[in-house]
């Protein structure tokens, strides 16, 4: 007992120290070890959110490839075949057609009342066609940015969860027909006050116009534009957006009901979600910047390629008269399949639009 007394007087020191160093190389260890820890878990957490971010990539070029190919064609196909019945001119060009032939059957007062209406209703059809392919390609790209956001949540939520698909916070197949076949409201139901309104604007502007005027690329785009801004500013502010969506989603619901369903359709809350957020996208700040970058390029496109089809007579300028059958014939072609239409390439193509549409698709506030 004596010498264990002994031993730790004299060595007592040197176990203090042996025992904190130790200590504190065990303290140490542990630290490393928790930091190791950390690190792998930061690791596989970037990893995790560079393999989500990719899929989201993959999957919102998807959804663009989607619109382009699938849903765009068939709303612009069936839109120029309801536009053409809207406003069809081959009467009136068919009766100043006859009184070249027979002078005889107009008198020099109907023949300008007639081209007078010609004129406008040209314009009006061509500036139809303009606004409804430039407001077609970006309400489609609304529309599935949207559905495709919600469609990626289930899948992932579905793959995260024991939860089942058919959960009451997902979209049913019913809900993404009736979504996506909102599309052709303008062609079934907003087209005649979308047409009536734009002729009120064109009547105003065209009507100071004479027929022996002068008309070149810089009084076309300007006219164009001014046809245009007049429209956008009719009514209440935003009347555009109900041409191109019901205000009420549940009156379209029960109209768009085929005879075999039940009409007294219950809330579809999913769909109800889906048009109110599309709504929201149309009547935001972002969106109004990204329709006037859109339409200053759908007029570019529209004088150059009127420029071209002129000979270039429309350089130098040429008689509103001789303008006329060159814009009746301009009307259909800017309804073109998109593969084929300049107008939806180039919307497609312009970053601001591209940028808005990958924050429509993350949900992000732009």
């Amino acid at each position: 007992m004596l010498s264990l007394r002994d031993f730790w007087r004299r060595h007592r020191r040197k176990i203090f120290v042996a025992t904190g160093v130790l200590g504190g190389g065990y303290i140490l260890y542990k630290l490393y070890e928790s930091h190791r820890t950390l690190a792998d878990l930061e690791r596989q957490h970037r990893e995790h959110d560079e393999v989500i971010k990719a899929q989201m990539e993959a999957h919102f070029e998807k959804v663009q490839r989607i619109a382009d190919a699938t849903t765009l064609p068939h709303a612009i196909h069936y839109l120029r075949g309801q536009i053409e019945e809207g406003l069809a001119l081959s009467q009136i060009t068919d009766k100043l057609m006859r009184g070249k032939e027979q002078p005889s059957s107009l008198s020099p007062s109907e023949k300008l009342e007639l081209w007078d209406t010609l004129k406008i209703l040209s314009f009006t059809k061509m500036v139809v066609s303009l606004w409804s392919v430039t407001m077609l390609s970006l309400y489609i790209r609304v529309q599935v940015n949207i559905l495709g956001r919600h469609l990626y949540i289930d899948t992932a939520r579905g793959r995260g969860s024991s939860e089942s698909p058919d959960d009451d916070d997902s979209i049913d197949r019913d809900d993404q027909q009736r979504f996506l076949a909102s599309v052709d409201f303008l062609a079934n139901y907003g087209l005649q006050a979308l047409i009536s309104n734009i002729e009120a604007a064109a009547t105003t502007v065209m009507k100071g116009k004479q027929l022996r005027d002068l008309f070149d690329t810089g009084v076309l785009h300007e006219t164009v534009i001014q046809i245009i801004e007049m429209f956008m500013s009719m009514g209440s502010p935003h009347q555009w957006v109900d041409f191109l969506m019901p205000a009420d989603a549940s009156f379209y619901k029960l109209a768009t009901a085929s005879s075999h369903e039940n009409t007294n359709l219950p809330d579809v809350t999913k769909f109800d979600q889906l048009m109110e957020e599309t709504r929201a996208v149309l009547l935001s700040a972002e969106y109004g910047s990204v329709v006037d970058v859109s339409f200053k390029a759908a007029v570019n496109v529209l004088v150059d390629e009127m420029s071209v089809q002129s000979g270039g007579g429309l350089m130098t300028g040429m008689p509103l008269a001789k303008l006329v059958p060159r814009v009746i014939q301009m009307g259909p072609s800017l309804l073109d399949e998109p593969s084929k239409n300049r107008i939806c390439q180039i919307i497609r193509s312009i970053p601001e639009v591209q940028l808005f549409f990958t924050l429509v698709y993350a949900n992000i506030s732009t």
